[in-house]
């Protein structure tokens, strides 16, 4: 009977071994894609009052969590029982990706200097304030689900030939790491600003001339962190929709075999998205034209 156990010990063990060093191979496989989930999401946590920052990140990261105990389930099935679904379910969600950085772009050069131009900003009431920030964080989930389908399926096809038990493992440990990397490095971001007040603060009081002068680069810098990340967040979206087409759609890789691989993906991603947005402008105004 003990000797039963010992076996049972070891095979565990082993199972973890393996799980182990297959979670190290998915994580390097997916880096590409958490660098773009992170500028992305970052992008996407920004813009908010300092005293809602760390909330609004905190509600995005159990948003997070939540759509991974969501899809891994989901890819597990898909993968031992209709794996023809995944293409199709990633395709859709490049569609989305597209889209938005298609519209970031439109918004920027089309609706930026209408905004600067018109009437005077109207002052939001607290309710208003609430909502438009719920607005933002479901935008901001919702990106993170098509992203974090993205990165669970790039690690489920690296181990697509261990055993279910070593899938699930490290599967799931890249999932949930992604997470917390993630977001970590993102509230890090949106709090230099109070980093470097704090330095300033304490170098003053200590007379150390190098705090004060860090903490007065680092609140120099945040509003350019902040800028960039729109930016970057913008290409990133452009380049994870693009890598899904490139990848996915035989007709796009061989249109664009030719080009480098991120400049195939950024220029996939973006006449997708042009394409996809004019085609929901002319719906929208379909419909106000005849159901107005």
């Amino acid at each position: 009977m003990s000797a039963g156990f010992f076996a049972l010990f070891d095979d565990i063990a082993t199972l973890m071994d393996d799980a182990v060093v297959m979670s190290k191979v998915a994580t390097k496989k997916t880096a590409g894609v958490l660098g773009d989930d992170l500028a992305v999401n970052a992008e996407k946590a920004s813009g908010f009052a300092s005293s809602r920052e760390l909330p609004v990140i905190w509600a995005i990261t159990k948003g997070s969590f939540i759509n991974k105990l969501i899809i891994l389930p989901f890819a597990f099935i898909l993968s031992a029982f209709a794996p023809w679904l995944i293409v199709p379910i990633l395709i859709l969600g490049g569609l989305y990706l597209a889209l938005e950085g298609a519209m970031k772009i439109y918004e920027y050069f089309f609706e930026q200097g209408a905004k600067e131009t018109g009437a005077e900003v109207k002052e939001l009431s607290p309710e208003e304030i609430l909502a438009q920030e719920a607005g933002k964080i479901k935008s901001a989930i919702l990106t993170d689900f098509i992203l974090s389908i993205e990165i669970v399926i790039i690690a489920l096809g690296t181990v697509a030939d261990q055993s279910l038990g070593i899938q699930v493992i490290a599967v799931s440990t890249v999932a949930f790491l992604a997470t917390i990397g993630v977001y970590g490095i993102v509230a890090f971001i949106v709090r230099l600003d109070d980093m470097g007040f704090a330095l300033i603060a304490a170098g003053s009081r200590s007379g150390r001339g190098w705090q004060v002068g860090l903490g007065k680069l680092l609140v120099r810098s945040l509003p350019h962190v902040i800028r960039s990340l729109s930016v970057i967040g913008t290409v990133a979206m452009l380049l994870v929709a693009g890598g899904i087409f490139v990848h996915n759609i035989h007709a796009v890789h061989d249109a664009l075999h030719f080009l480098p691989s991120i400049l195939a993906e950024l220029g996939a991603g973006l006449i997708v998205g042009v394409v996809v947005l004019a085609a929901e402008k002319a719906v929208l105004r379909l419909k106000k034209r005849f159901f107005a």
